[in-house]
C-alpha cells in the first residue's frame, strides 16, 4: 500500500478534489530499433499522411472543444501541424539518413528553438508542436496516442503536462482536478483549468512516481497542495474545506467593494465573441479585457472593417450597459502574423509587437478603430473602453490616443506592462483617460524571466516585492492624474493578491469569470485600510514568500477558504 505523502506545487485554479488518479498517456518516443531512410521522397510522403491525419483528429476535437478561445487553440494548432517549414525539416533529416520518428523529432527540436527564440506567443506554442511530435510518431509507430484516457468514473488527471488540445475538450463532470509536474501560472493548463472550475496544481515535483501504484489523490488547488494516498481524515477535512468555501461564497452577489464600501469594479477577461455571451451571464460588472488578437491570427489576411464591427458589436450587446474594455491587436514579433511580417530581428520578444507594430501598420490599427466606433454606434448605450498594448512612453500614449479621439471613441488608455510605463505612469496618464496593468507581462519584463517557463515559476510570482513596486508606482501615478488603474492579468483573480492590489490604488479587477465570486467575497472581509496595510506589509517584505505570508497573517481567517 502507497505511503502518505504530501507534495508541493504551484495552485493555479482553487477548490478542492478528492478520487482516483488518471494517468495521462504519455508520448512513445523514437523507435530506437528503425531503420535508417533510404527512401527519403516515400517517407517524406508518409509523414505527410500521418500529419495530415493529426490534424484533422485535431480539427475534430476543436469541434468538440468547450470554447470558442479552446476551439481557436485547437484550430492553430492543426495548422502548425501542416506547417511547411516543419514538413520541409523533416525532409531536410530524412535526407540526411535519419529514420522517420527520429527525423519528426529532431526537425521539431529545431523548429521548437526557433519557437523560443521568438518568445511570448509564439514560445507558447512549443507545447502545442511537442504534442504534434507526440502524436505523429506515435501513429508512425502504430500505438496508441499521448492523452487523457477514457475515464470510467471522475477522476484527477496526472501528467507531466497537458496539451491544450487535451485540455480544451477536458469535462468537467468527469475530471475533478489536474495535476501537472510541469507548466506555469499562465500556461494554457492554468488559464482553462480556471475558466472550467476544475481545482488544479502545476509544477508538482515528484507526483508521476508517487502515485506509482495509482492511489487516490486528494488536491488543494488554491494552494497546490496535493496528498497521495490521502487518510480518512485529511477526505474530511477537505469536504469540511470545501463545505467552509461554499459558505463563504454564499451571498456573493453584486457590485465589488470592500467592507466599508470602497467601490471596486470586477470584471472579465475575454477572447472572443462567445466568451462575452458566457460571461455575461455571470454576476460581474463588464470585462475589463477584451483580447482581440484572436480576430487576427492564424490568417493569410486581416479581418475586414465589417468583421470585426460585427464582432465588437456582438460583444457590446452580449454586455449591454456594462464596461466593456478593448484591447488593440497585441501581435508583432512574438505574435507574427502573416499579412504584417516586419521581418526577421534580432530579439523579437523586445521589437516591435503590440503598439510599435500598430505604428508600422497604420491601416491595420485604423481599421480596428473604426471598427469599435461603428460598434459603439450601433450600440450606444455601450461602455466602451479602448486600449493599447505595450506602451512604453508618453510619444506612444500621445500617438494612440490622437488617432483613436479621431475616430470618436469616448474612452482611451494603455496597457502598462513595461516597466518604464509603470514608472513614467504619471506623465503616461496626462495623454489618455485610464491604464490598465497587465501583471503576466509587466511581471516577466520586470524580472527577466520568460513567463512561458516553469522553471522560473518563482521569479514571476504576483508576490515579487518588484512586481508590486511597480504596480504601486503606477497607482501613484493614476492618483497624480485622477485616471483609474485597473489589473487584467492572472493576479487579478487571487483573492488574497486582489486585497494588495485594492491596497495600492487599484480600481478594477479583470480575471476568468469564475473566480470573481471569490474576490468579491474576499473584498467584502476587509475594510479598505486593512488592505493597504495589506500592501504596504506586501511591497516592503524581502521575499515573495514574506509578502504573502505577511498578508495572509492579517486576513480573515476565513479567506483562508477561498485560496
Amino acid at each position: 500500500m502507497t505511503d502518505r505523502r504530501v507534495l508541493h506545487g504551484i495552485g493555479v485554479s482553487a477548490g478542492t478534489a478528492s478520487g482516483p488518479v488518471a494517468v495521462v498517456t504519455q508520448a512513445v518516443g523514437i523507435d530506437e530499433h528503425e531503420a535508417a531512410s533510404v527512401d527519403p521522397a516515400a517517407d517524406g510522403e508518409r509523414v505527410r499522411e500521418v500529419l495530415e491525419g493529426v490534424a484533422a483528429s485535431l480539427r475534430e476535437r476543436a469541434e468538440r472543444a468547450n470554447s470558442e478561445s479552446s476551439k481557436a487553440v485547437l484550430e492553430a494548432t492543426a495548422v502548425l501541424a501542416t506547417d511547411k517549414g516543419l514538413i520541409r525539416g523533416i525532409d531536410k533529416e530524412l535526407k540526411k539518413g535519419a529514420g522517420v520518428t527520429k527525423a519528426i523529432h529532431d526537425a521539431v527540436e529545431v523548429y521548437a528553438g526557433k519557437l523560443r527564440k521568438l518568445g511570448g506567443y509564439m514560445a507558447e506554442r512549443v507545447t502545442d508542436l511537442y504534442d504534434i511530435r507526440d502524436r505523429a510518431t506515435a501513429r508512425v509507430r502504430g500505438l496508441p496516442e499521448p492523452g487523457v484516457p477514457a475515464l470510467s468514473q471522475p477522476s484527477i488527471l496526472v501528467a507531466e503536462d497537458l496539451a491544450p488540445a487535451e485540455t480544451a475538450t477536458l469535462d468537467p463532470e468527469q475530471v475533478l482536478g489536474i495535476i501537472t509536474e510541469a507548466g506555469g501560472a499562465t500556461s494554457h493548463t492554468a488559464i482553462l483549468a480556471a475558466q472550467l472550475g476544475i481545482p488544479a496544481a502545476v509544477q508538482v515535483k515528484g507526483i508521476a512516481e508517487a502515485i506509482i501504484d495509482g492511489p487516490v489523490v486528494a488536491l488543494d488547488g488554491g494552494v497546490g497542495e496535493v496528498i497521495v494516498a490521502p487518510t480518512d481524515s485529511d477526505a474530511t477535512e477537505l469536504a469540511e474545506r470545501s463545505r467552509r468555501r461554499a459558505a463563504a461564497l454564499a451571498g456573493s452577489s453584486g457590485e465589488g467593494a470592500t467592507r466599508d464600501g470602497s467601490r471596486v469594479k470586477l470584471l472579465a477577461n475575454i477572447g472572443t465573441a462567445e466568451d462575452a455571451e458566457k460571461a455575461a451571464k455571470y454576476d460581474l460588472e463588464g470585462s475589463g479585457l477584451f483580447r482581440s488578437e484572436f480576430l487576427f491570427l492564424d490568417r493569410d489576411s486581416a479581418p475586414s472593417l465589417e468583421e470585426q464591427t460585427e464582432t465588437y458589436t456582438a460583444v457590446l450587446r452580449a454586455f449591454g450597459e456594462r464596461r466593456v474594455v478593448v484591447r488593440t491587436l497585441d501581435a508583432g514579433a512574438d505574435k507574427p502574423l502573416s499579412f504584417a511580417d516586419l521581418g526577421e530581428e534580432e530579439n523579437p520578444a523586445l521589437g516591435r509587437r503590440g503598439l510599435r507594430l500598430s505604428q508600422a501598420r497604420e491601416d491595420l490599427l485604423d481599421t480596428q478603430l473604426e471598427a469599435l466606433a461603428q460598434a459603439h454606434r450601433a450600440v450606444p448605450e455601450s461602455e466602451l473602453w479602448v486600449m493599447a498594448p505595450m506602451v512604453a512612453t508618453v510619444e506612444e500614449a500621445r500617438w494612440f490616443a490622437a488617432r483613436a479621439r479621431a475616430t470618436g471613441l469616448p474612452k482611451v488608455g494603455v496597457m502598462v506592462e513595461t516597466p518604464a510605463a509603470a514608472i513614467r505612469s504619471a506623465h503616461v496618464l496626462e495623454e489618455v483617460d485610464f491604464a490598465s496593468i497587465g501583471t503576466n507581462d509587466l511581471s516577466q519584463y520586470t524580472m527577466a524571466a520568460d513567463r512561458m517557463q516553469g522553471e522560473l515559476a518563482e521569479l514571476l510570482s504576483p508576490w515579487q516585492p518588484a512586481l508590486l513596486a511597480m504596480i504601486r508606482e503606477t497607482c501613484r501615478g493614476g492618483e497624480a492624474t485622477g485616471k483609474p488603474i485597473g489589473v487584467c492579468g492572472e493576479a487579478g483573480g487571487d483573492p488574497l493578491m486582489a486585497l494588495v492590489l485594492v491596497g495600492l490604488g487599484v480600481k478594477s479587477l479583470s480575471m476568468a469569470p469564475g473566480k470573481v465570486r471569490a474576490v468579491r467575497a474576499a473584498l467584502r472581509m476587509h475594510d479598505f485600510d486593512t488592505c493597504r496595510q495589506m500592501a504596504n506589509y506586501a511591497v516592503d517584505a524581502r521575499t515573495a514568500r514574506d509578502a504573502r505570508e505577511a498578508v495572509l497573517a492579517i486576513a480573515d481567517p476565513v479567506l483562508r477558504d477561498l485560496l
